[in-house]
């Protein structure tokens, strides 16, 4: 165990991050000395850098997020198998001086829904729509087929859709022999005419974040899913614009500052071997709101 750990978060822009205070009390709850760093990488030039740093043990762990879950794949020397299949990494950690790559996002998301409750009979088929085809939606499709949820995956460019449906092709949904999903563009149009019913609609873009705080993916003249719940990933504002509309619909709503912490607590546990104290992680954003309605 270092004397002092070093932590950081690598993604661009960073101006929203909440995980410096999420690990520092982390941190704190264990008495051990350490700091979490941002790094807002905007030149994938300046990534190499940063990966000596982690080669080097100046650093003991990663997080990355939006732009760089794939790219960081390159540089690194293993992944787990959770981070193979979904093909997007969220955490690095140096293991006998070896760089692997796993995903926490996956088992933060499916954490803060079983939290959430909104599902408790596990035994009936669902259907999700997610909202982007990015890093964040590849852990999020992973983690819903892999407990047998039928998909569809809304994309601004389809055959970002479509290489995230054959990129999971491989798991194992449920009983069935692999998971079942089908994409569309995201537009009105195709969202007006989804051919299953969603019981979840899950926002994994960007759209909404602060500063942008008066933006929903969802378009605005067209109504939500009447019985459908709605989870953004977006966590800054704690309470976005989706999760307003939605919630004065009478749905249920969360943002995504639950899965903030359960993501980030499971990259405490990989870099440090120690139980992640989440009662003092989730306190050290209450002031942010739970996001939940």
């Amino acid at each position: 165990m270092p004397e002092k750990y070093s932590f950081g978060l690598l993604g661009y822009p960073l101006g929203h991050s909440l995980s410096p205070k999420i690990h520092a009390a982390a941190l704190n709850a264990h008495n051990l000395q350490g700091e979490y760093k941002l790094f807002p990488i905007k030149d994938e030039a300046d990534l190499p850098g940063l990966i000596d740093l982690l080669r080097e043990g100046m650093l003991h762990g990663l997080n990355v997020t939006i732009p760089y879950k794939s790219t960081l794949i390159n540089f690194l020397d293993d992944l787990t198998p959770t981070a193979r299949s979904i093909g997007a990494v969220n955490t690095i950690s140096r293991q006998r001086n070896h760089l692997i790559g796993e995903n926490t996002d996956a088992g933060g998301f499916l954490a803060d829904l079983g939290r959430l409750d909104w599902f408790p009979d596990t035994d009936q088929r669902r259907h999700a729509l997610l909202l982007g085809a990015g890093g964040s939606a590849r852990a999020v499709a992973y983690a819903l087929g892999k407990r047998g949820w039928q998909l569809t995956v809304a994309a601004r460019r389809l055959e970002q859709a479509e290489q995230l449906v054959r990129s999971l092709s491989g798991v194992k949904s449920g009983e069935r022999a692999q998971l079942l999903a089908e994409c569309i563009p995201f537009d009105r149009g195709a969202l007006s005419a989804v051919q299953h019913t969603p019981d979840l609609i899950i926002n994994t873009t960007p759209l909404g974040m602060s500063p942008y705080d008066d933006v929903s993916p969802w378009p605005g003249d067209l109504a939500i899913p009447p019985q459908a719940a709605v989870y953004d990933l977006v966590y800054n504002p704690f309470d976005t614009q989706f999760t307003r509309i939605a919630g004065a619909a009478g749905l249920r709503a969360a943002s995504g500052i639950g899965m903030l912490v359960e993501q980030a607590a499971l990259s405490f546990e990989i870099w440090t071997g120690l139980p992640a104290p989440r009662a003092e992680m989730h306190a050290s954003i209450a002031a942010h709101g739970t996001g939940v309605k």
